[in-house]
């Protein structure tokens, strides 16, 4: 990418509230002229970021330039950016004509100017014969278009627009995703967009950034970030997904479900542990179940308005969404086919549980600041350890005070036949333990955490990339 293509340039930037870091070293490069849209769950620090961009709170470290000039010293009034929010924030006791024209009328802008200005923009936003409404009176739809119509007057080199649409109904927000689409089309500025709707992201951008956690994921276009997610994370936010442990065989070669397939990914090795992701509507379902990859039966039907949403477990035992335009009644024993093609690998972000620990004496070990048993003999006290546990080795608890340890339930990911969770221990120390479970749990769900000693492996410790443990980082 040229230097001059780059509008704005964010570098290294942190930013926390009280304990909590929401953004943690974010780097990105947004192009003139493109379409970027920051998307994650609530709490991902995509709001934070862009309010950061507008001049609405400093960042704790790290830079932001657009053309190349510093941006976190020029106050917000100073930037070449405006700002279009959830919340329209229009003035009631103006019309529709006024409310565009505040921002002029307080540079002085001659009347003439303005007036031609206002004219311009509501006929862009299709609002040309409401110059003289009440704001109030005015519907949802045409009150954001109001508020555009405000931001685009100033003629900013970016529009930041904050979840513009979330107050819409479902109708109303399609139909404003087209006319935003077109509006910056023909306007040709850069527009960066905050929003938690997938869809709507995968509708307007050029660029995506998937956020979680105060990090960025991924970085893509919106076929690269649905097709080729980087981790389970983004496989599992991005539309839907099937994703299941699996077992890289050979190049073009991998097992999963209990059977193997072709595939068109290589150079991850051979017998190596790979996560498998599948999209419901790549399964190629019928009733005839003769030269089929493998069988199931169906256990539910759906209709979705545009296709049936079945799930079907499978002769191996595992559980698979699938999306089809022919429905398949319950019960029913069908054949299942999956192209090559549509098999994405990913590597497996860990594969057990590693937590650099100290040794107490030959019985105890101390992990993320917790006394636990277990056979530490071979280490002489105080020494540094590296402790192994795999996910199924980890008992949660309805009581957290049964537990050695108490975590909230984070991430849930659904493997198939079980559910792989994060579990924050400690989120200020970055102290996680991934639990593999039979059991159904709510995000934010309060657990015990019960380790027996036998299932805690004490090893040298490792020296880990960056200076981080695996295991001691949220899933991506």
């Amino acid at each position: 990418m040229a230097n001059n293509d780059v509008i704005i340039k964010i570098e290294h930037l942190s930013k926390s509230f009280d304990d909590k870091k929401v953004l943690n070293d974010i780097n990105l490069e947004v192009r003139r002229g493109e379409f970027v849209t920051l998307l994650g769950p609530s709490g991902c620090g995509k709001t934070t970021l862009l309010r950061i961009l507008a001049g609405f709170i400093a960042s704790d470290e790290g830079t932001v330039s657009l053309d190349g000039k510093d941006l976190l010293g020029v106050p917000p009034y100073r930037r070449p950016l405006n700002t279009v929010f959830q919340r329209y924030a229009l003035f009631p006791h103006l019309d529709v004509y006024d409310n565009i024209a505040f921002g002029l009328k307080l540079q002085n802008v001659p009347e003439d100017e303005i007036d031609e200005r206002v004219r311009k923009v509501l006929k862009m936003v299709v609002m040309s014969d409401y110059e003289e409404r009440d704001v109030e009176s005015l519907s949802g739809g045409q009150q954001q278009r109001v508020a555009i119509a405000r931001a685009l007057i100033n003629q900013p080199k970016v529009l930041l627009l904050d979840e513009p649409l979330a107050a819409l109904d479902l109708k109303m927000r399609k139909d404003m995703q087209i006319e935003l689409k077109e509006m910056h089309r023909k306007l040709g500025i850069t527009f960066i967009y905050v929003t938690h709707d997938q869809e709507e992201a995968l509708t307007l951008s050029d660029t995506i950034v998937v956020m979680n956690g105060g990090k960025i994921q991924q970085i893509g276009t919106p076929a690269d970030i649905y097709n080729e997610p980087v981790n389970s994370f983004v496989a599992d936010f991005i539309g839907e997904s099937n994703i299941l442990n699996g077992t890289m065989l050979s190049d073009r070669r991998v097992n999963f479900i209990g059977h193997d397939f072709d595939c068109v990914d290589e150079g991850f090795g051979e017998n190596v542990p790979v996560d498998v992701v599948i999209r419901p509507e790549d399964i190629y379902i019928m009733n005839n179940t003769e030269k089929t990859q493998f069988t199931g039966t169906v256990n539910s039907c759906t209709f979705k308005g545009v296709h049936y949403e079945m799930f079907v477990d499978t002769d191996e035992g595992f559980e698979m969404q699938i999306q089809d335009y022919n429905a398949f009644e319950p019960g029913s024993h069908v054949g299942l086919i999956i192209k090559p093609s549509d098999i994405q690998v990913m590597h497996k972000e860990r594969t057990c549980n590693t937590i650099k620990g100290r040794v107490i004496d030959a019985g105890h070990v101390e992990l993320m600041g917790t006394s636990f048993e277990c056979d530490a003999h071979d280490f002489e006290p105080d020494s540094e350890v590296e402790a192994r546990i795999d996910f199924d080795k980890i008992d949660l608890l309805d009581d957290k005070e049964d537990g050695t340890l108490t975590g909230e339930v984070g991430f849930i990911l659904y493997k198939g036949d079980h559910y792989h969770l994060t579990i924050c221990i400690d989120e200020k120390s970055a102290n996680y333990l991934y639990v593999d479970t039979n059991d159904v749990w709510d995000k934010c769900d309060m657990v015990g955490v019960r380790i027996l000693p036998e299932d805690i492996h004490l090893g040298r410790p490792k020296a880990a990339p960056l200076g981080k443990a695996e295991g001691l980082e949220a899933i991506p």
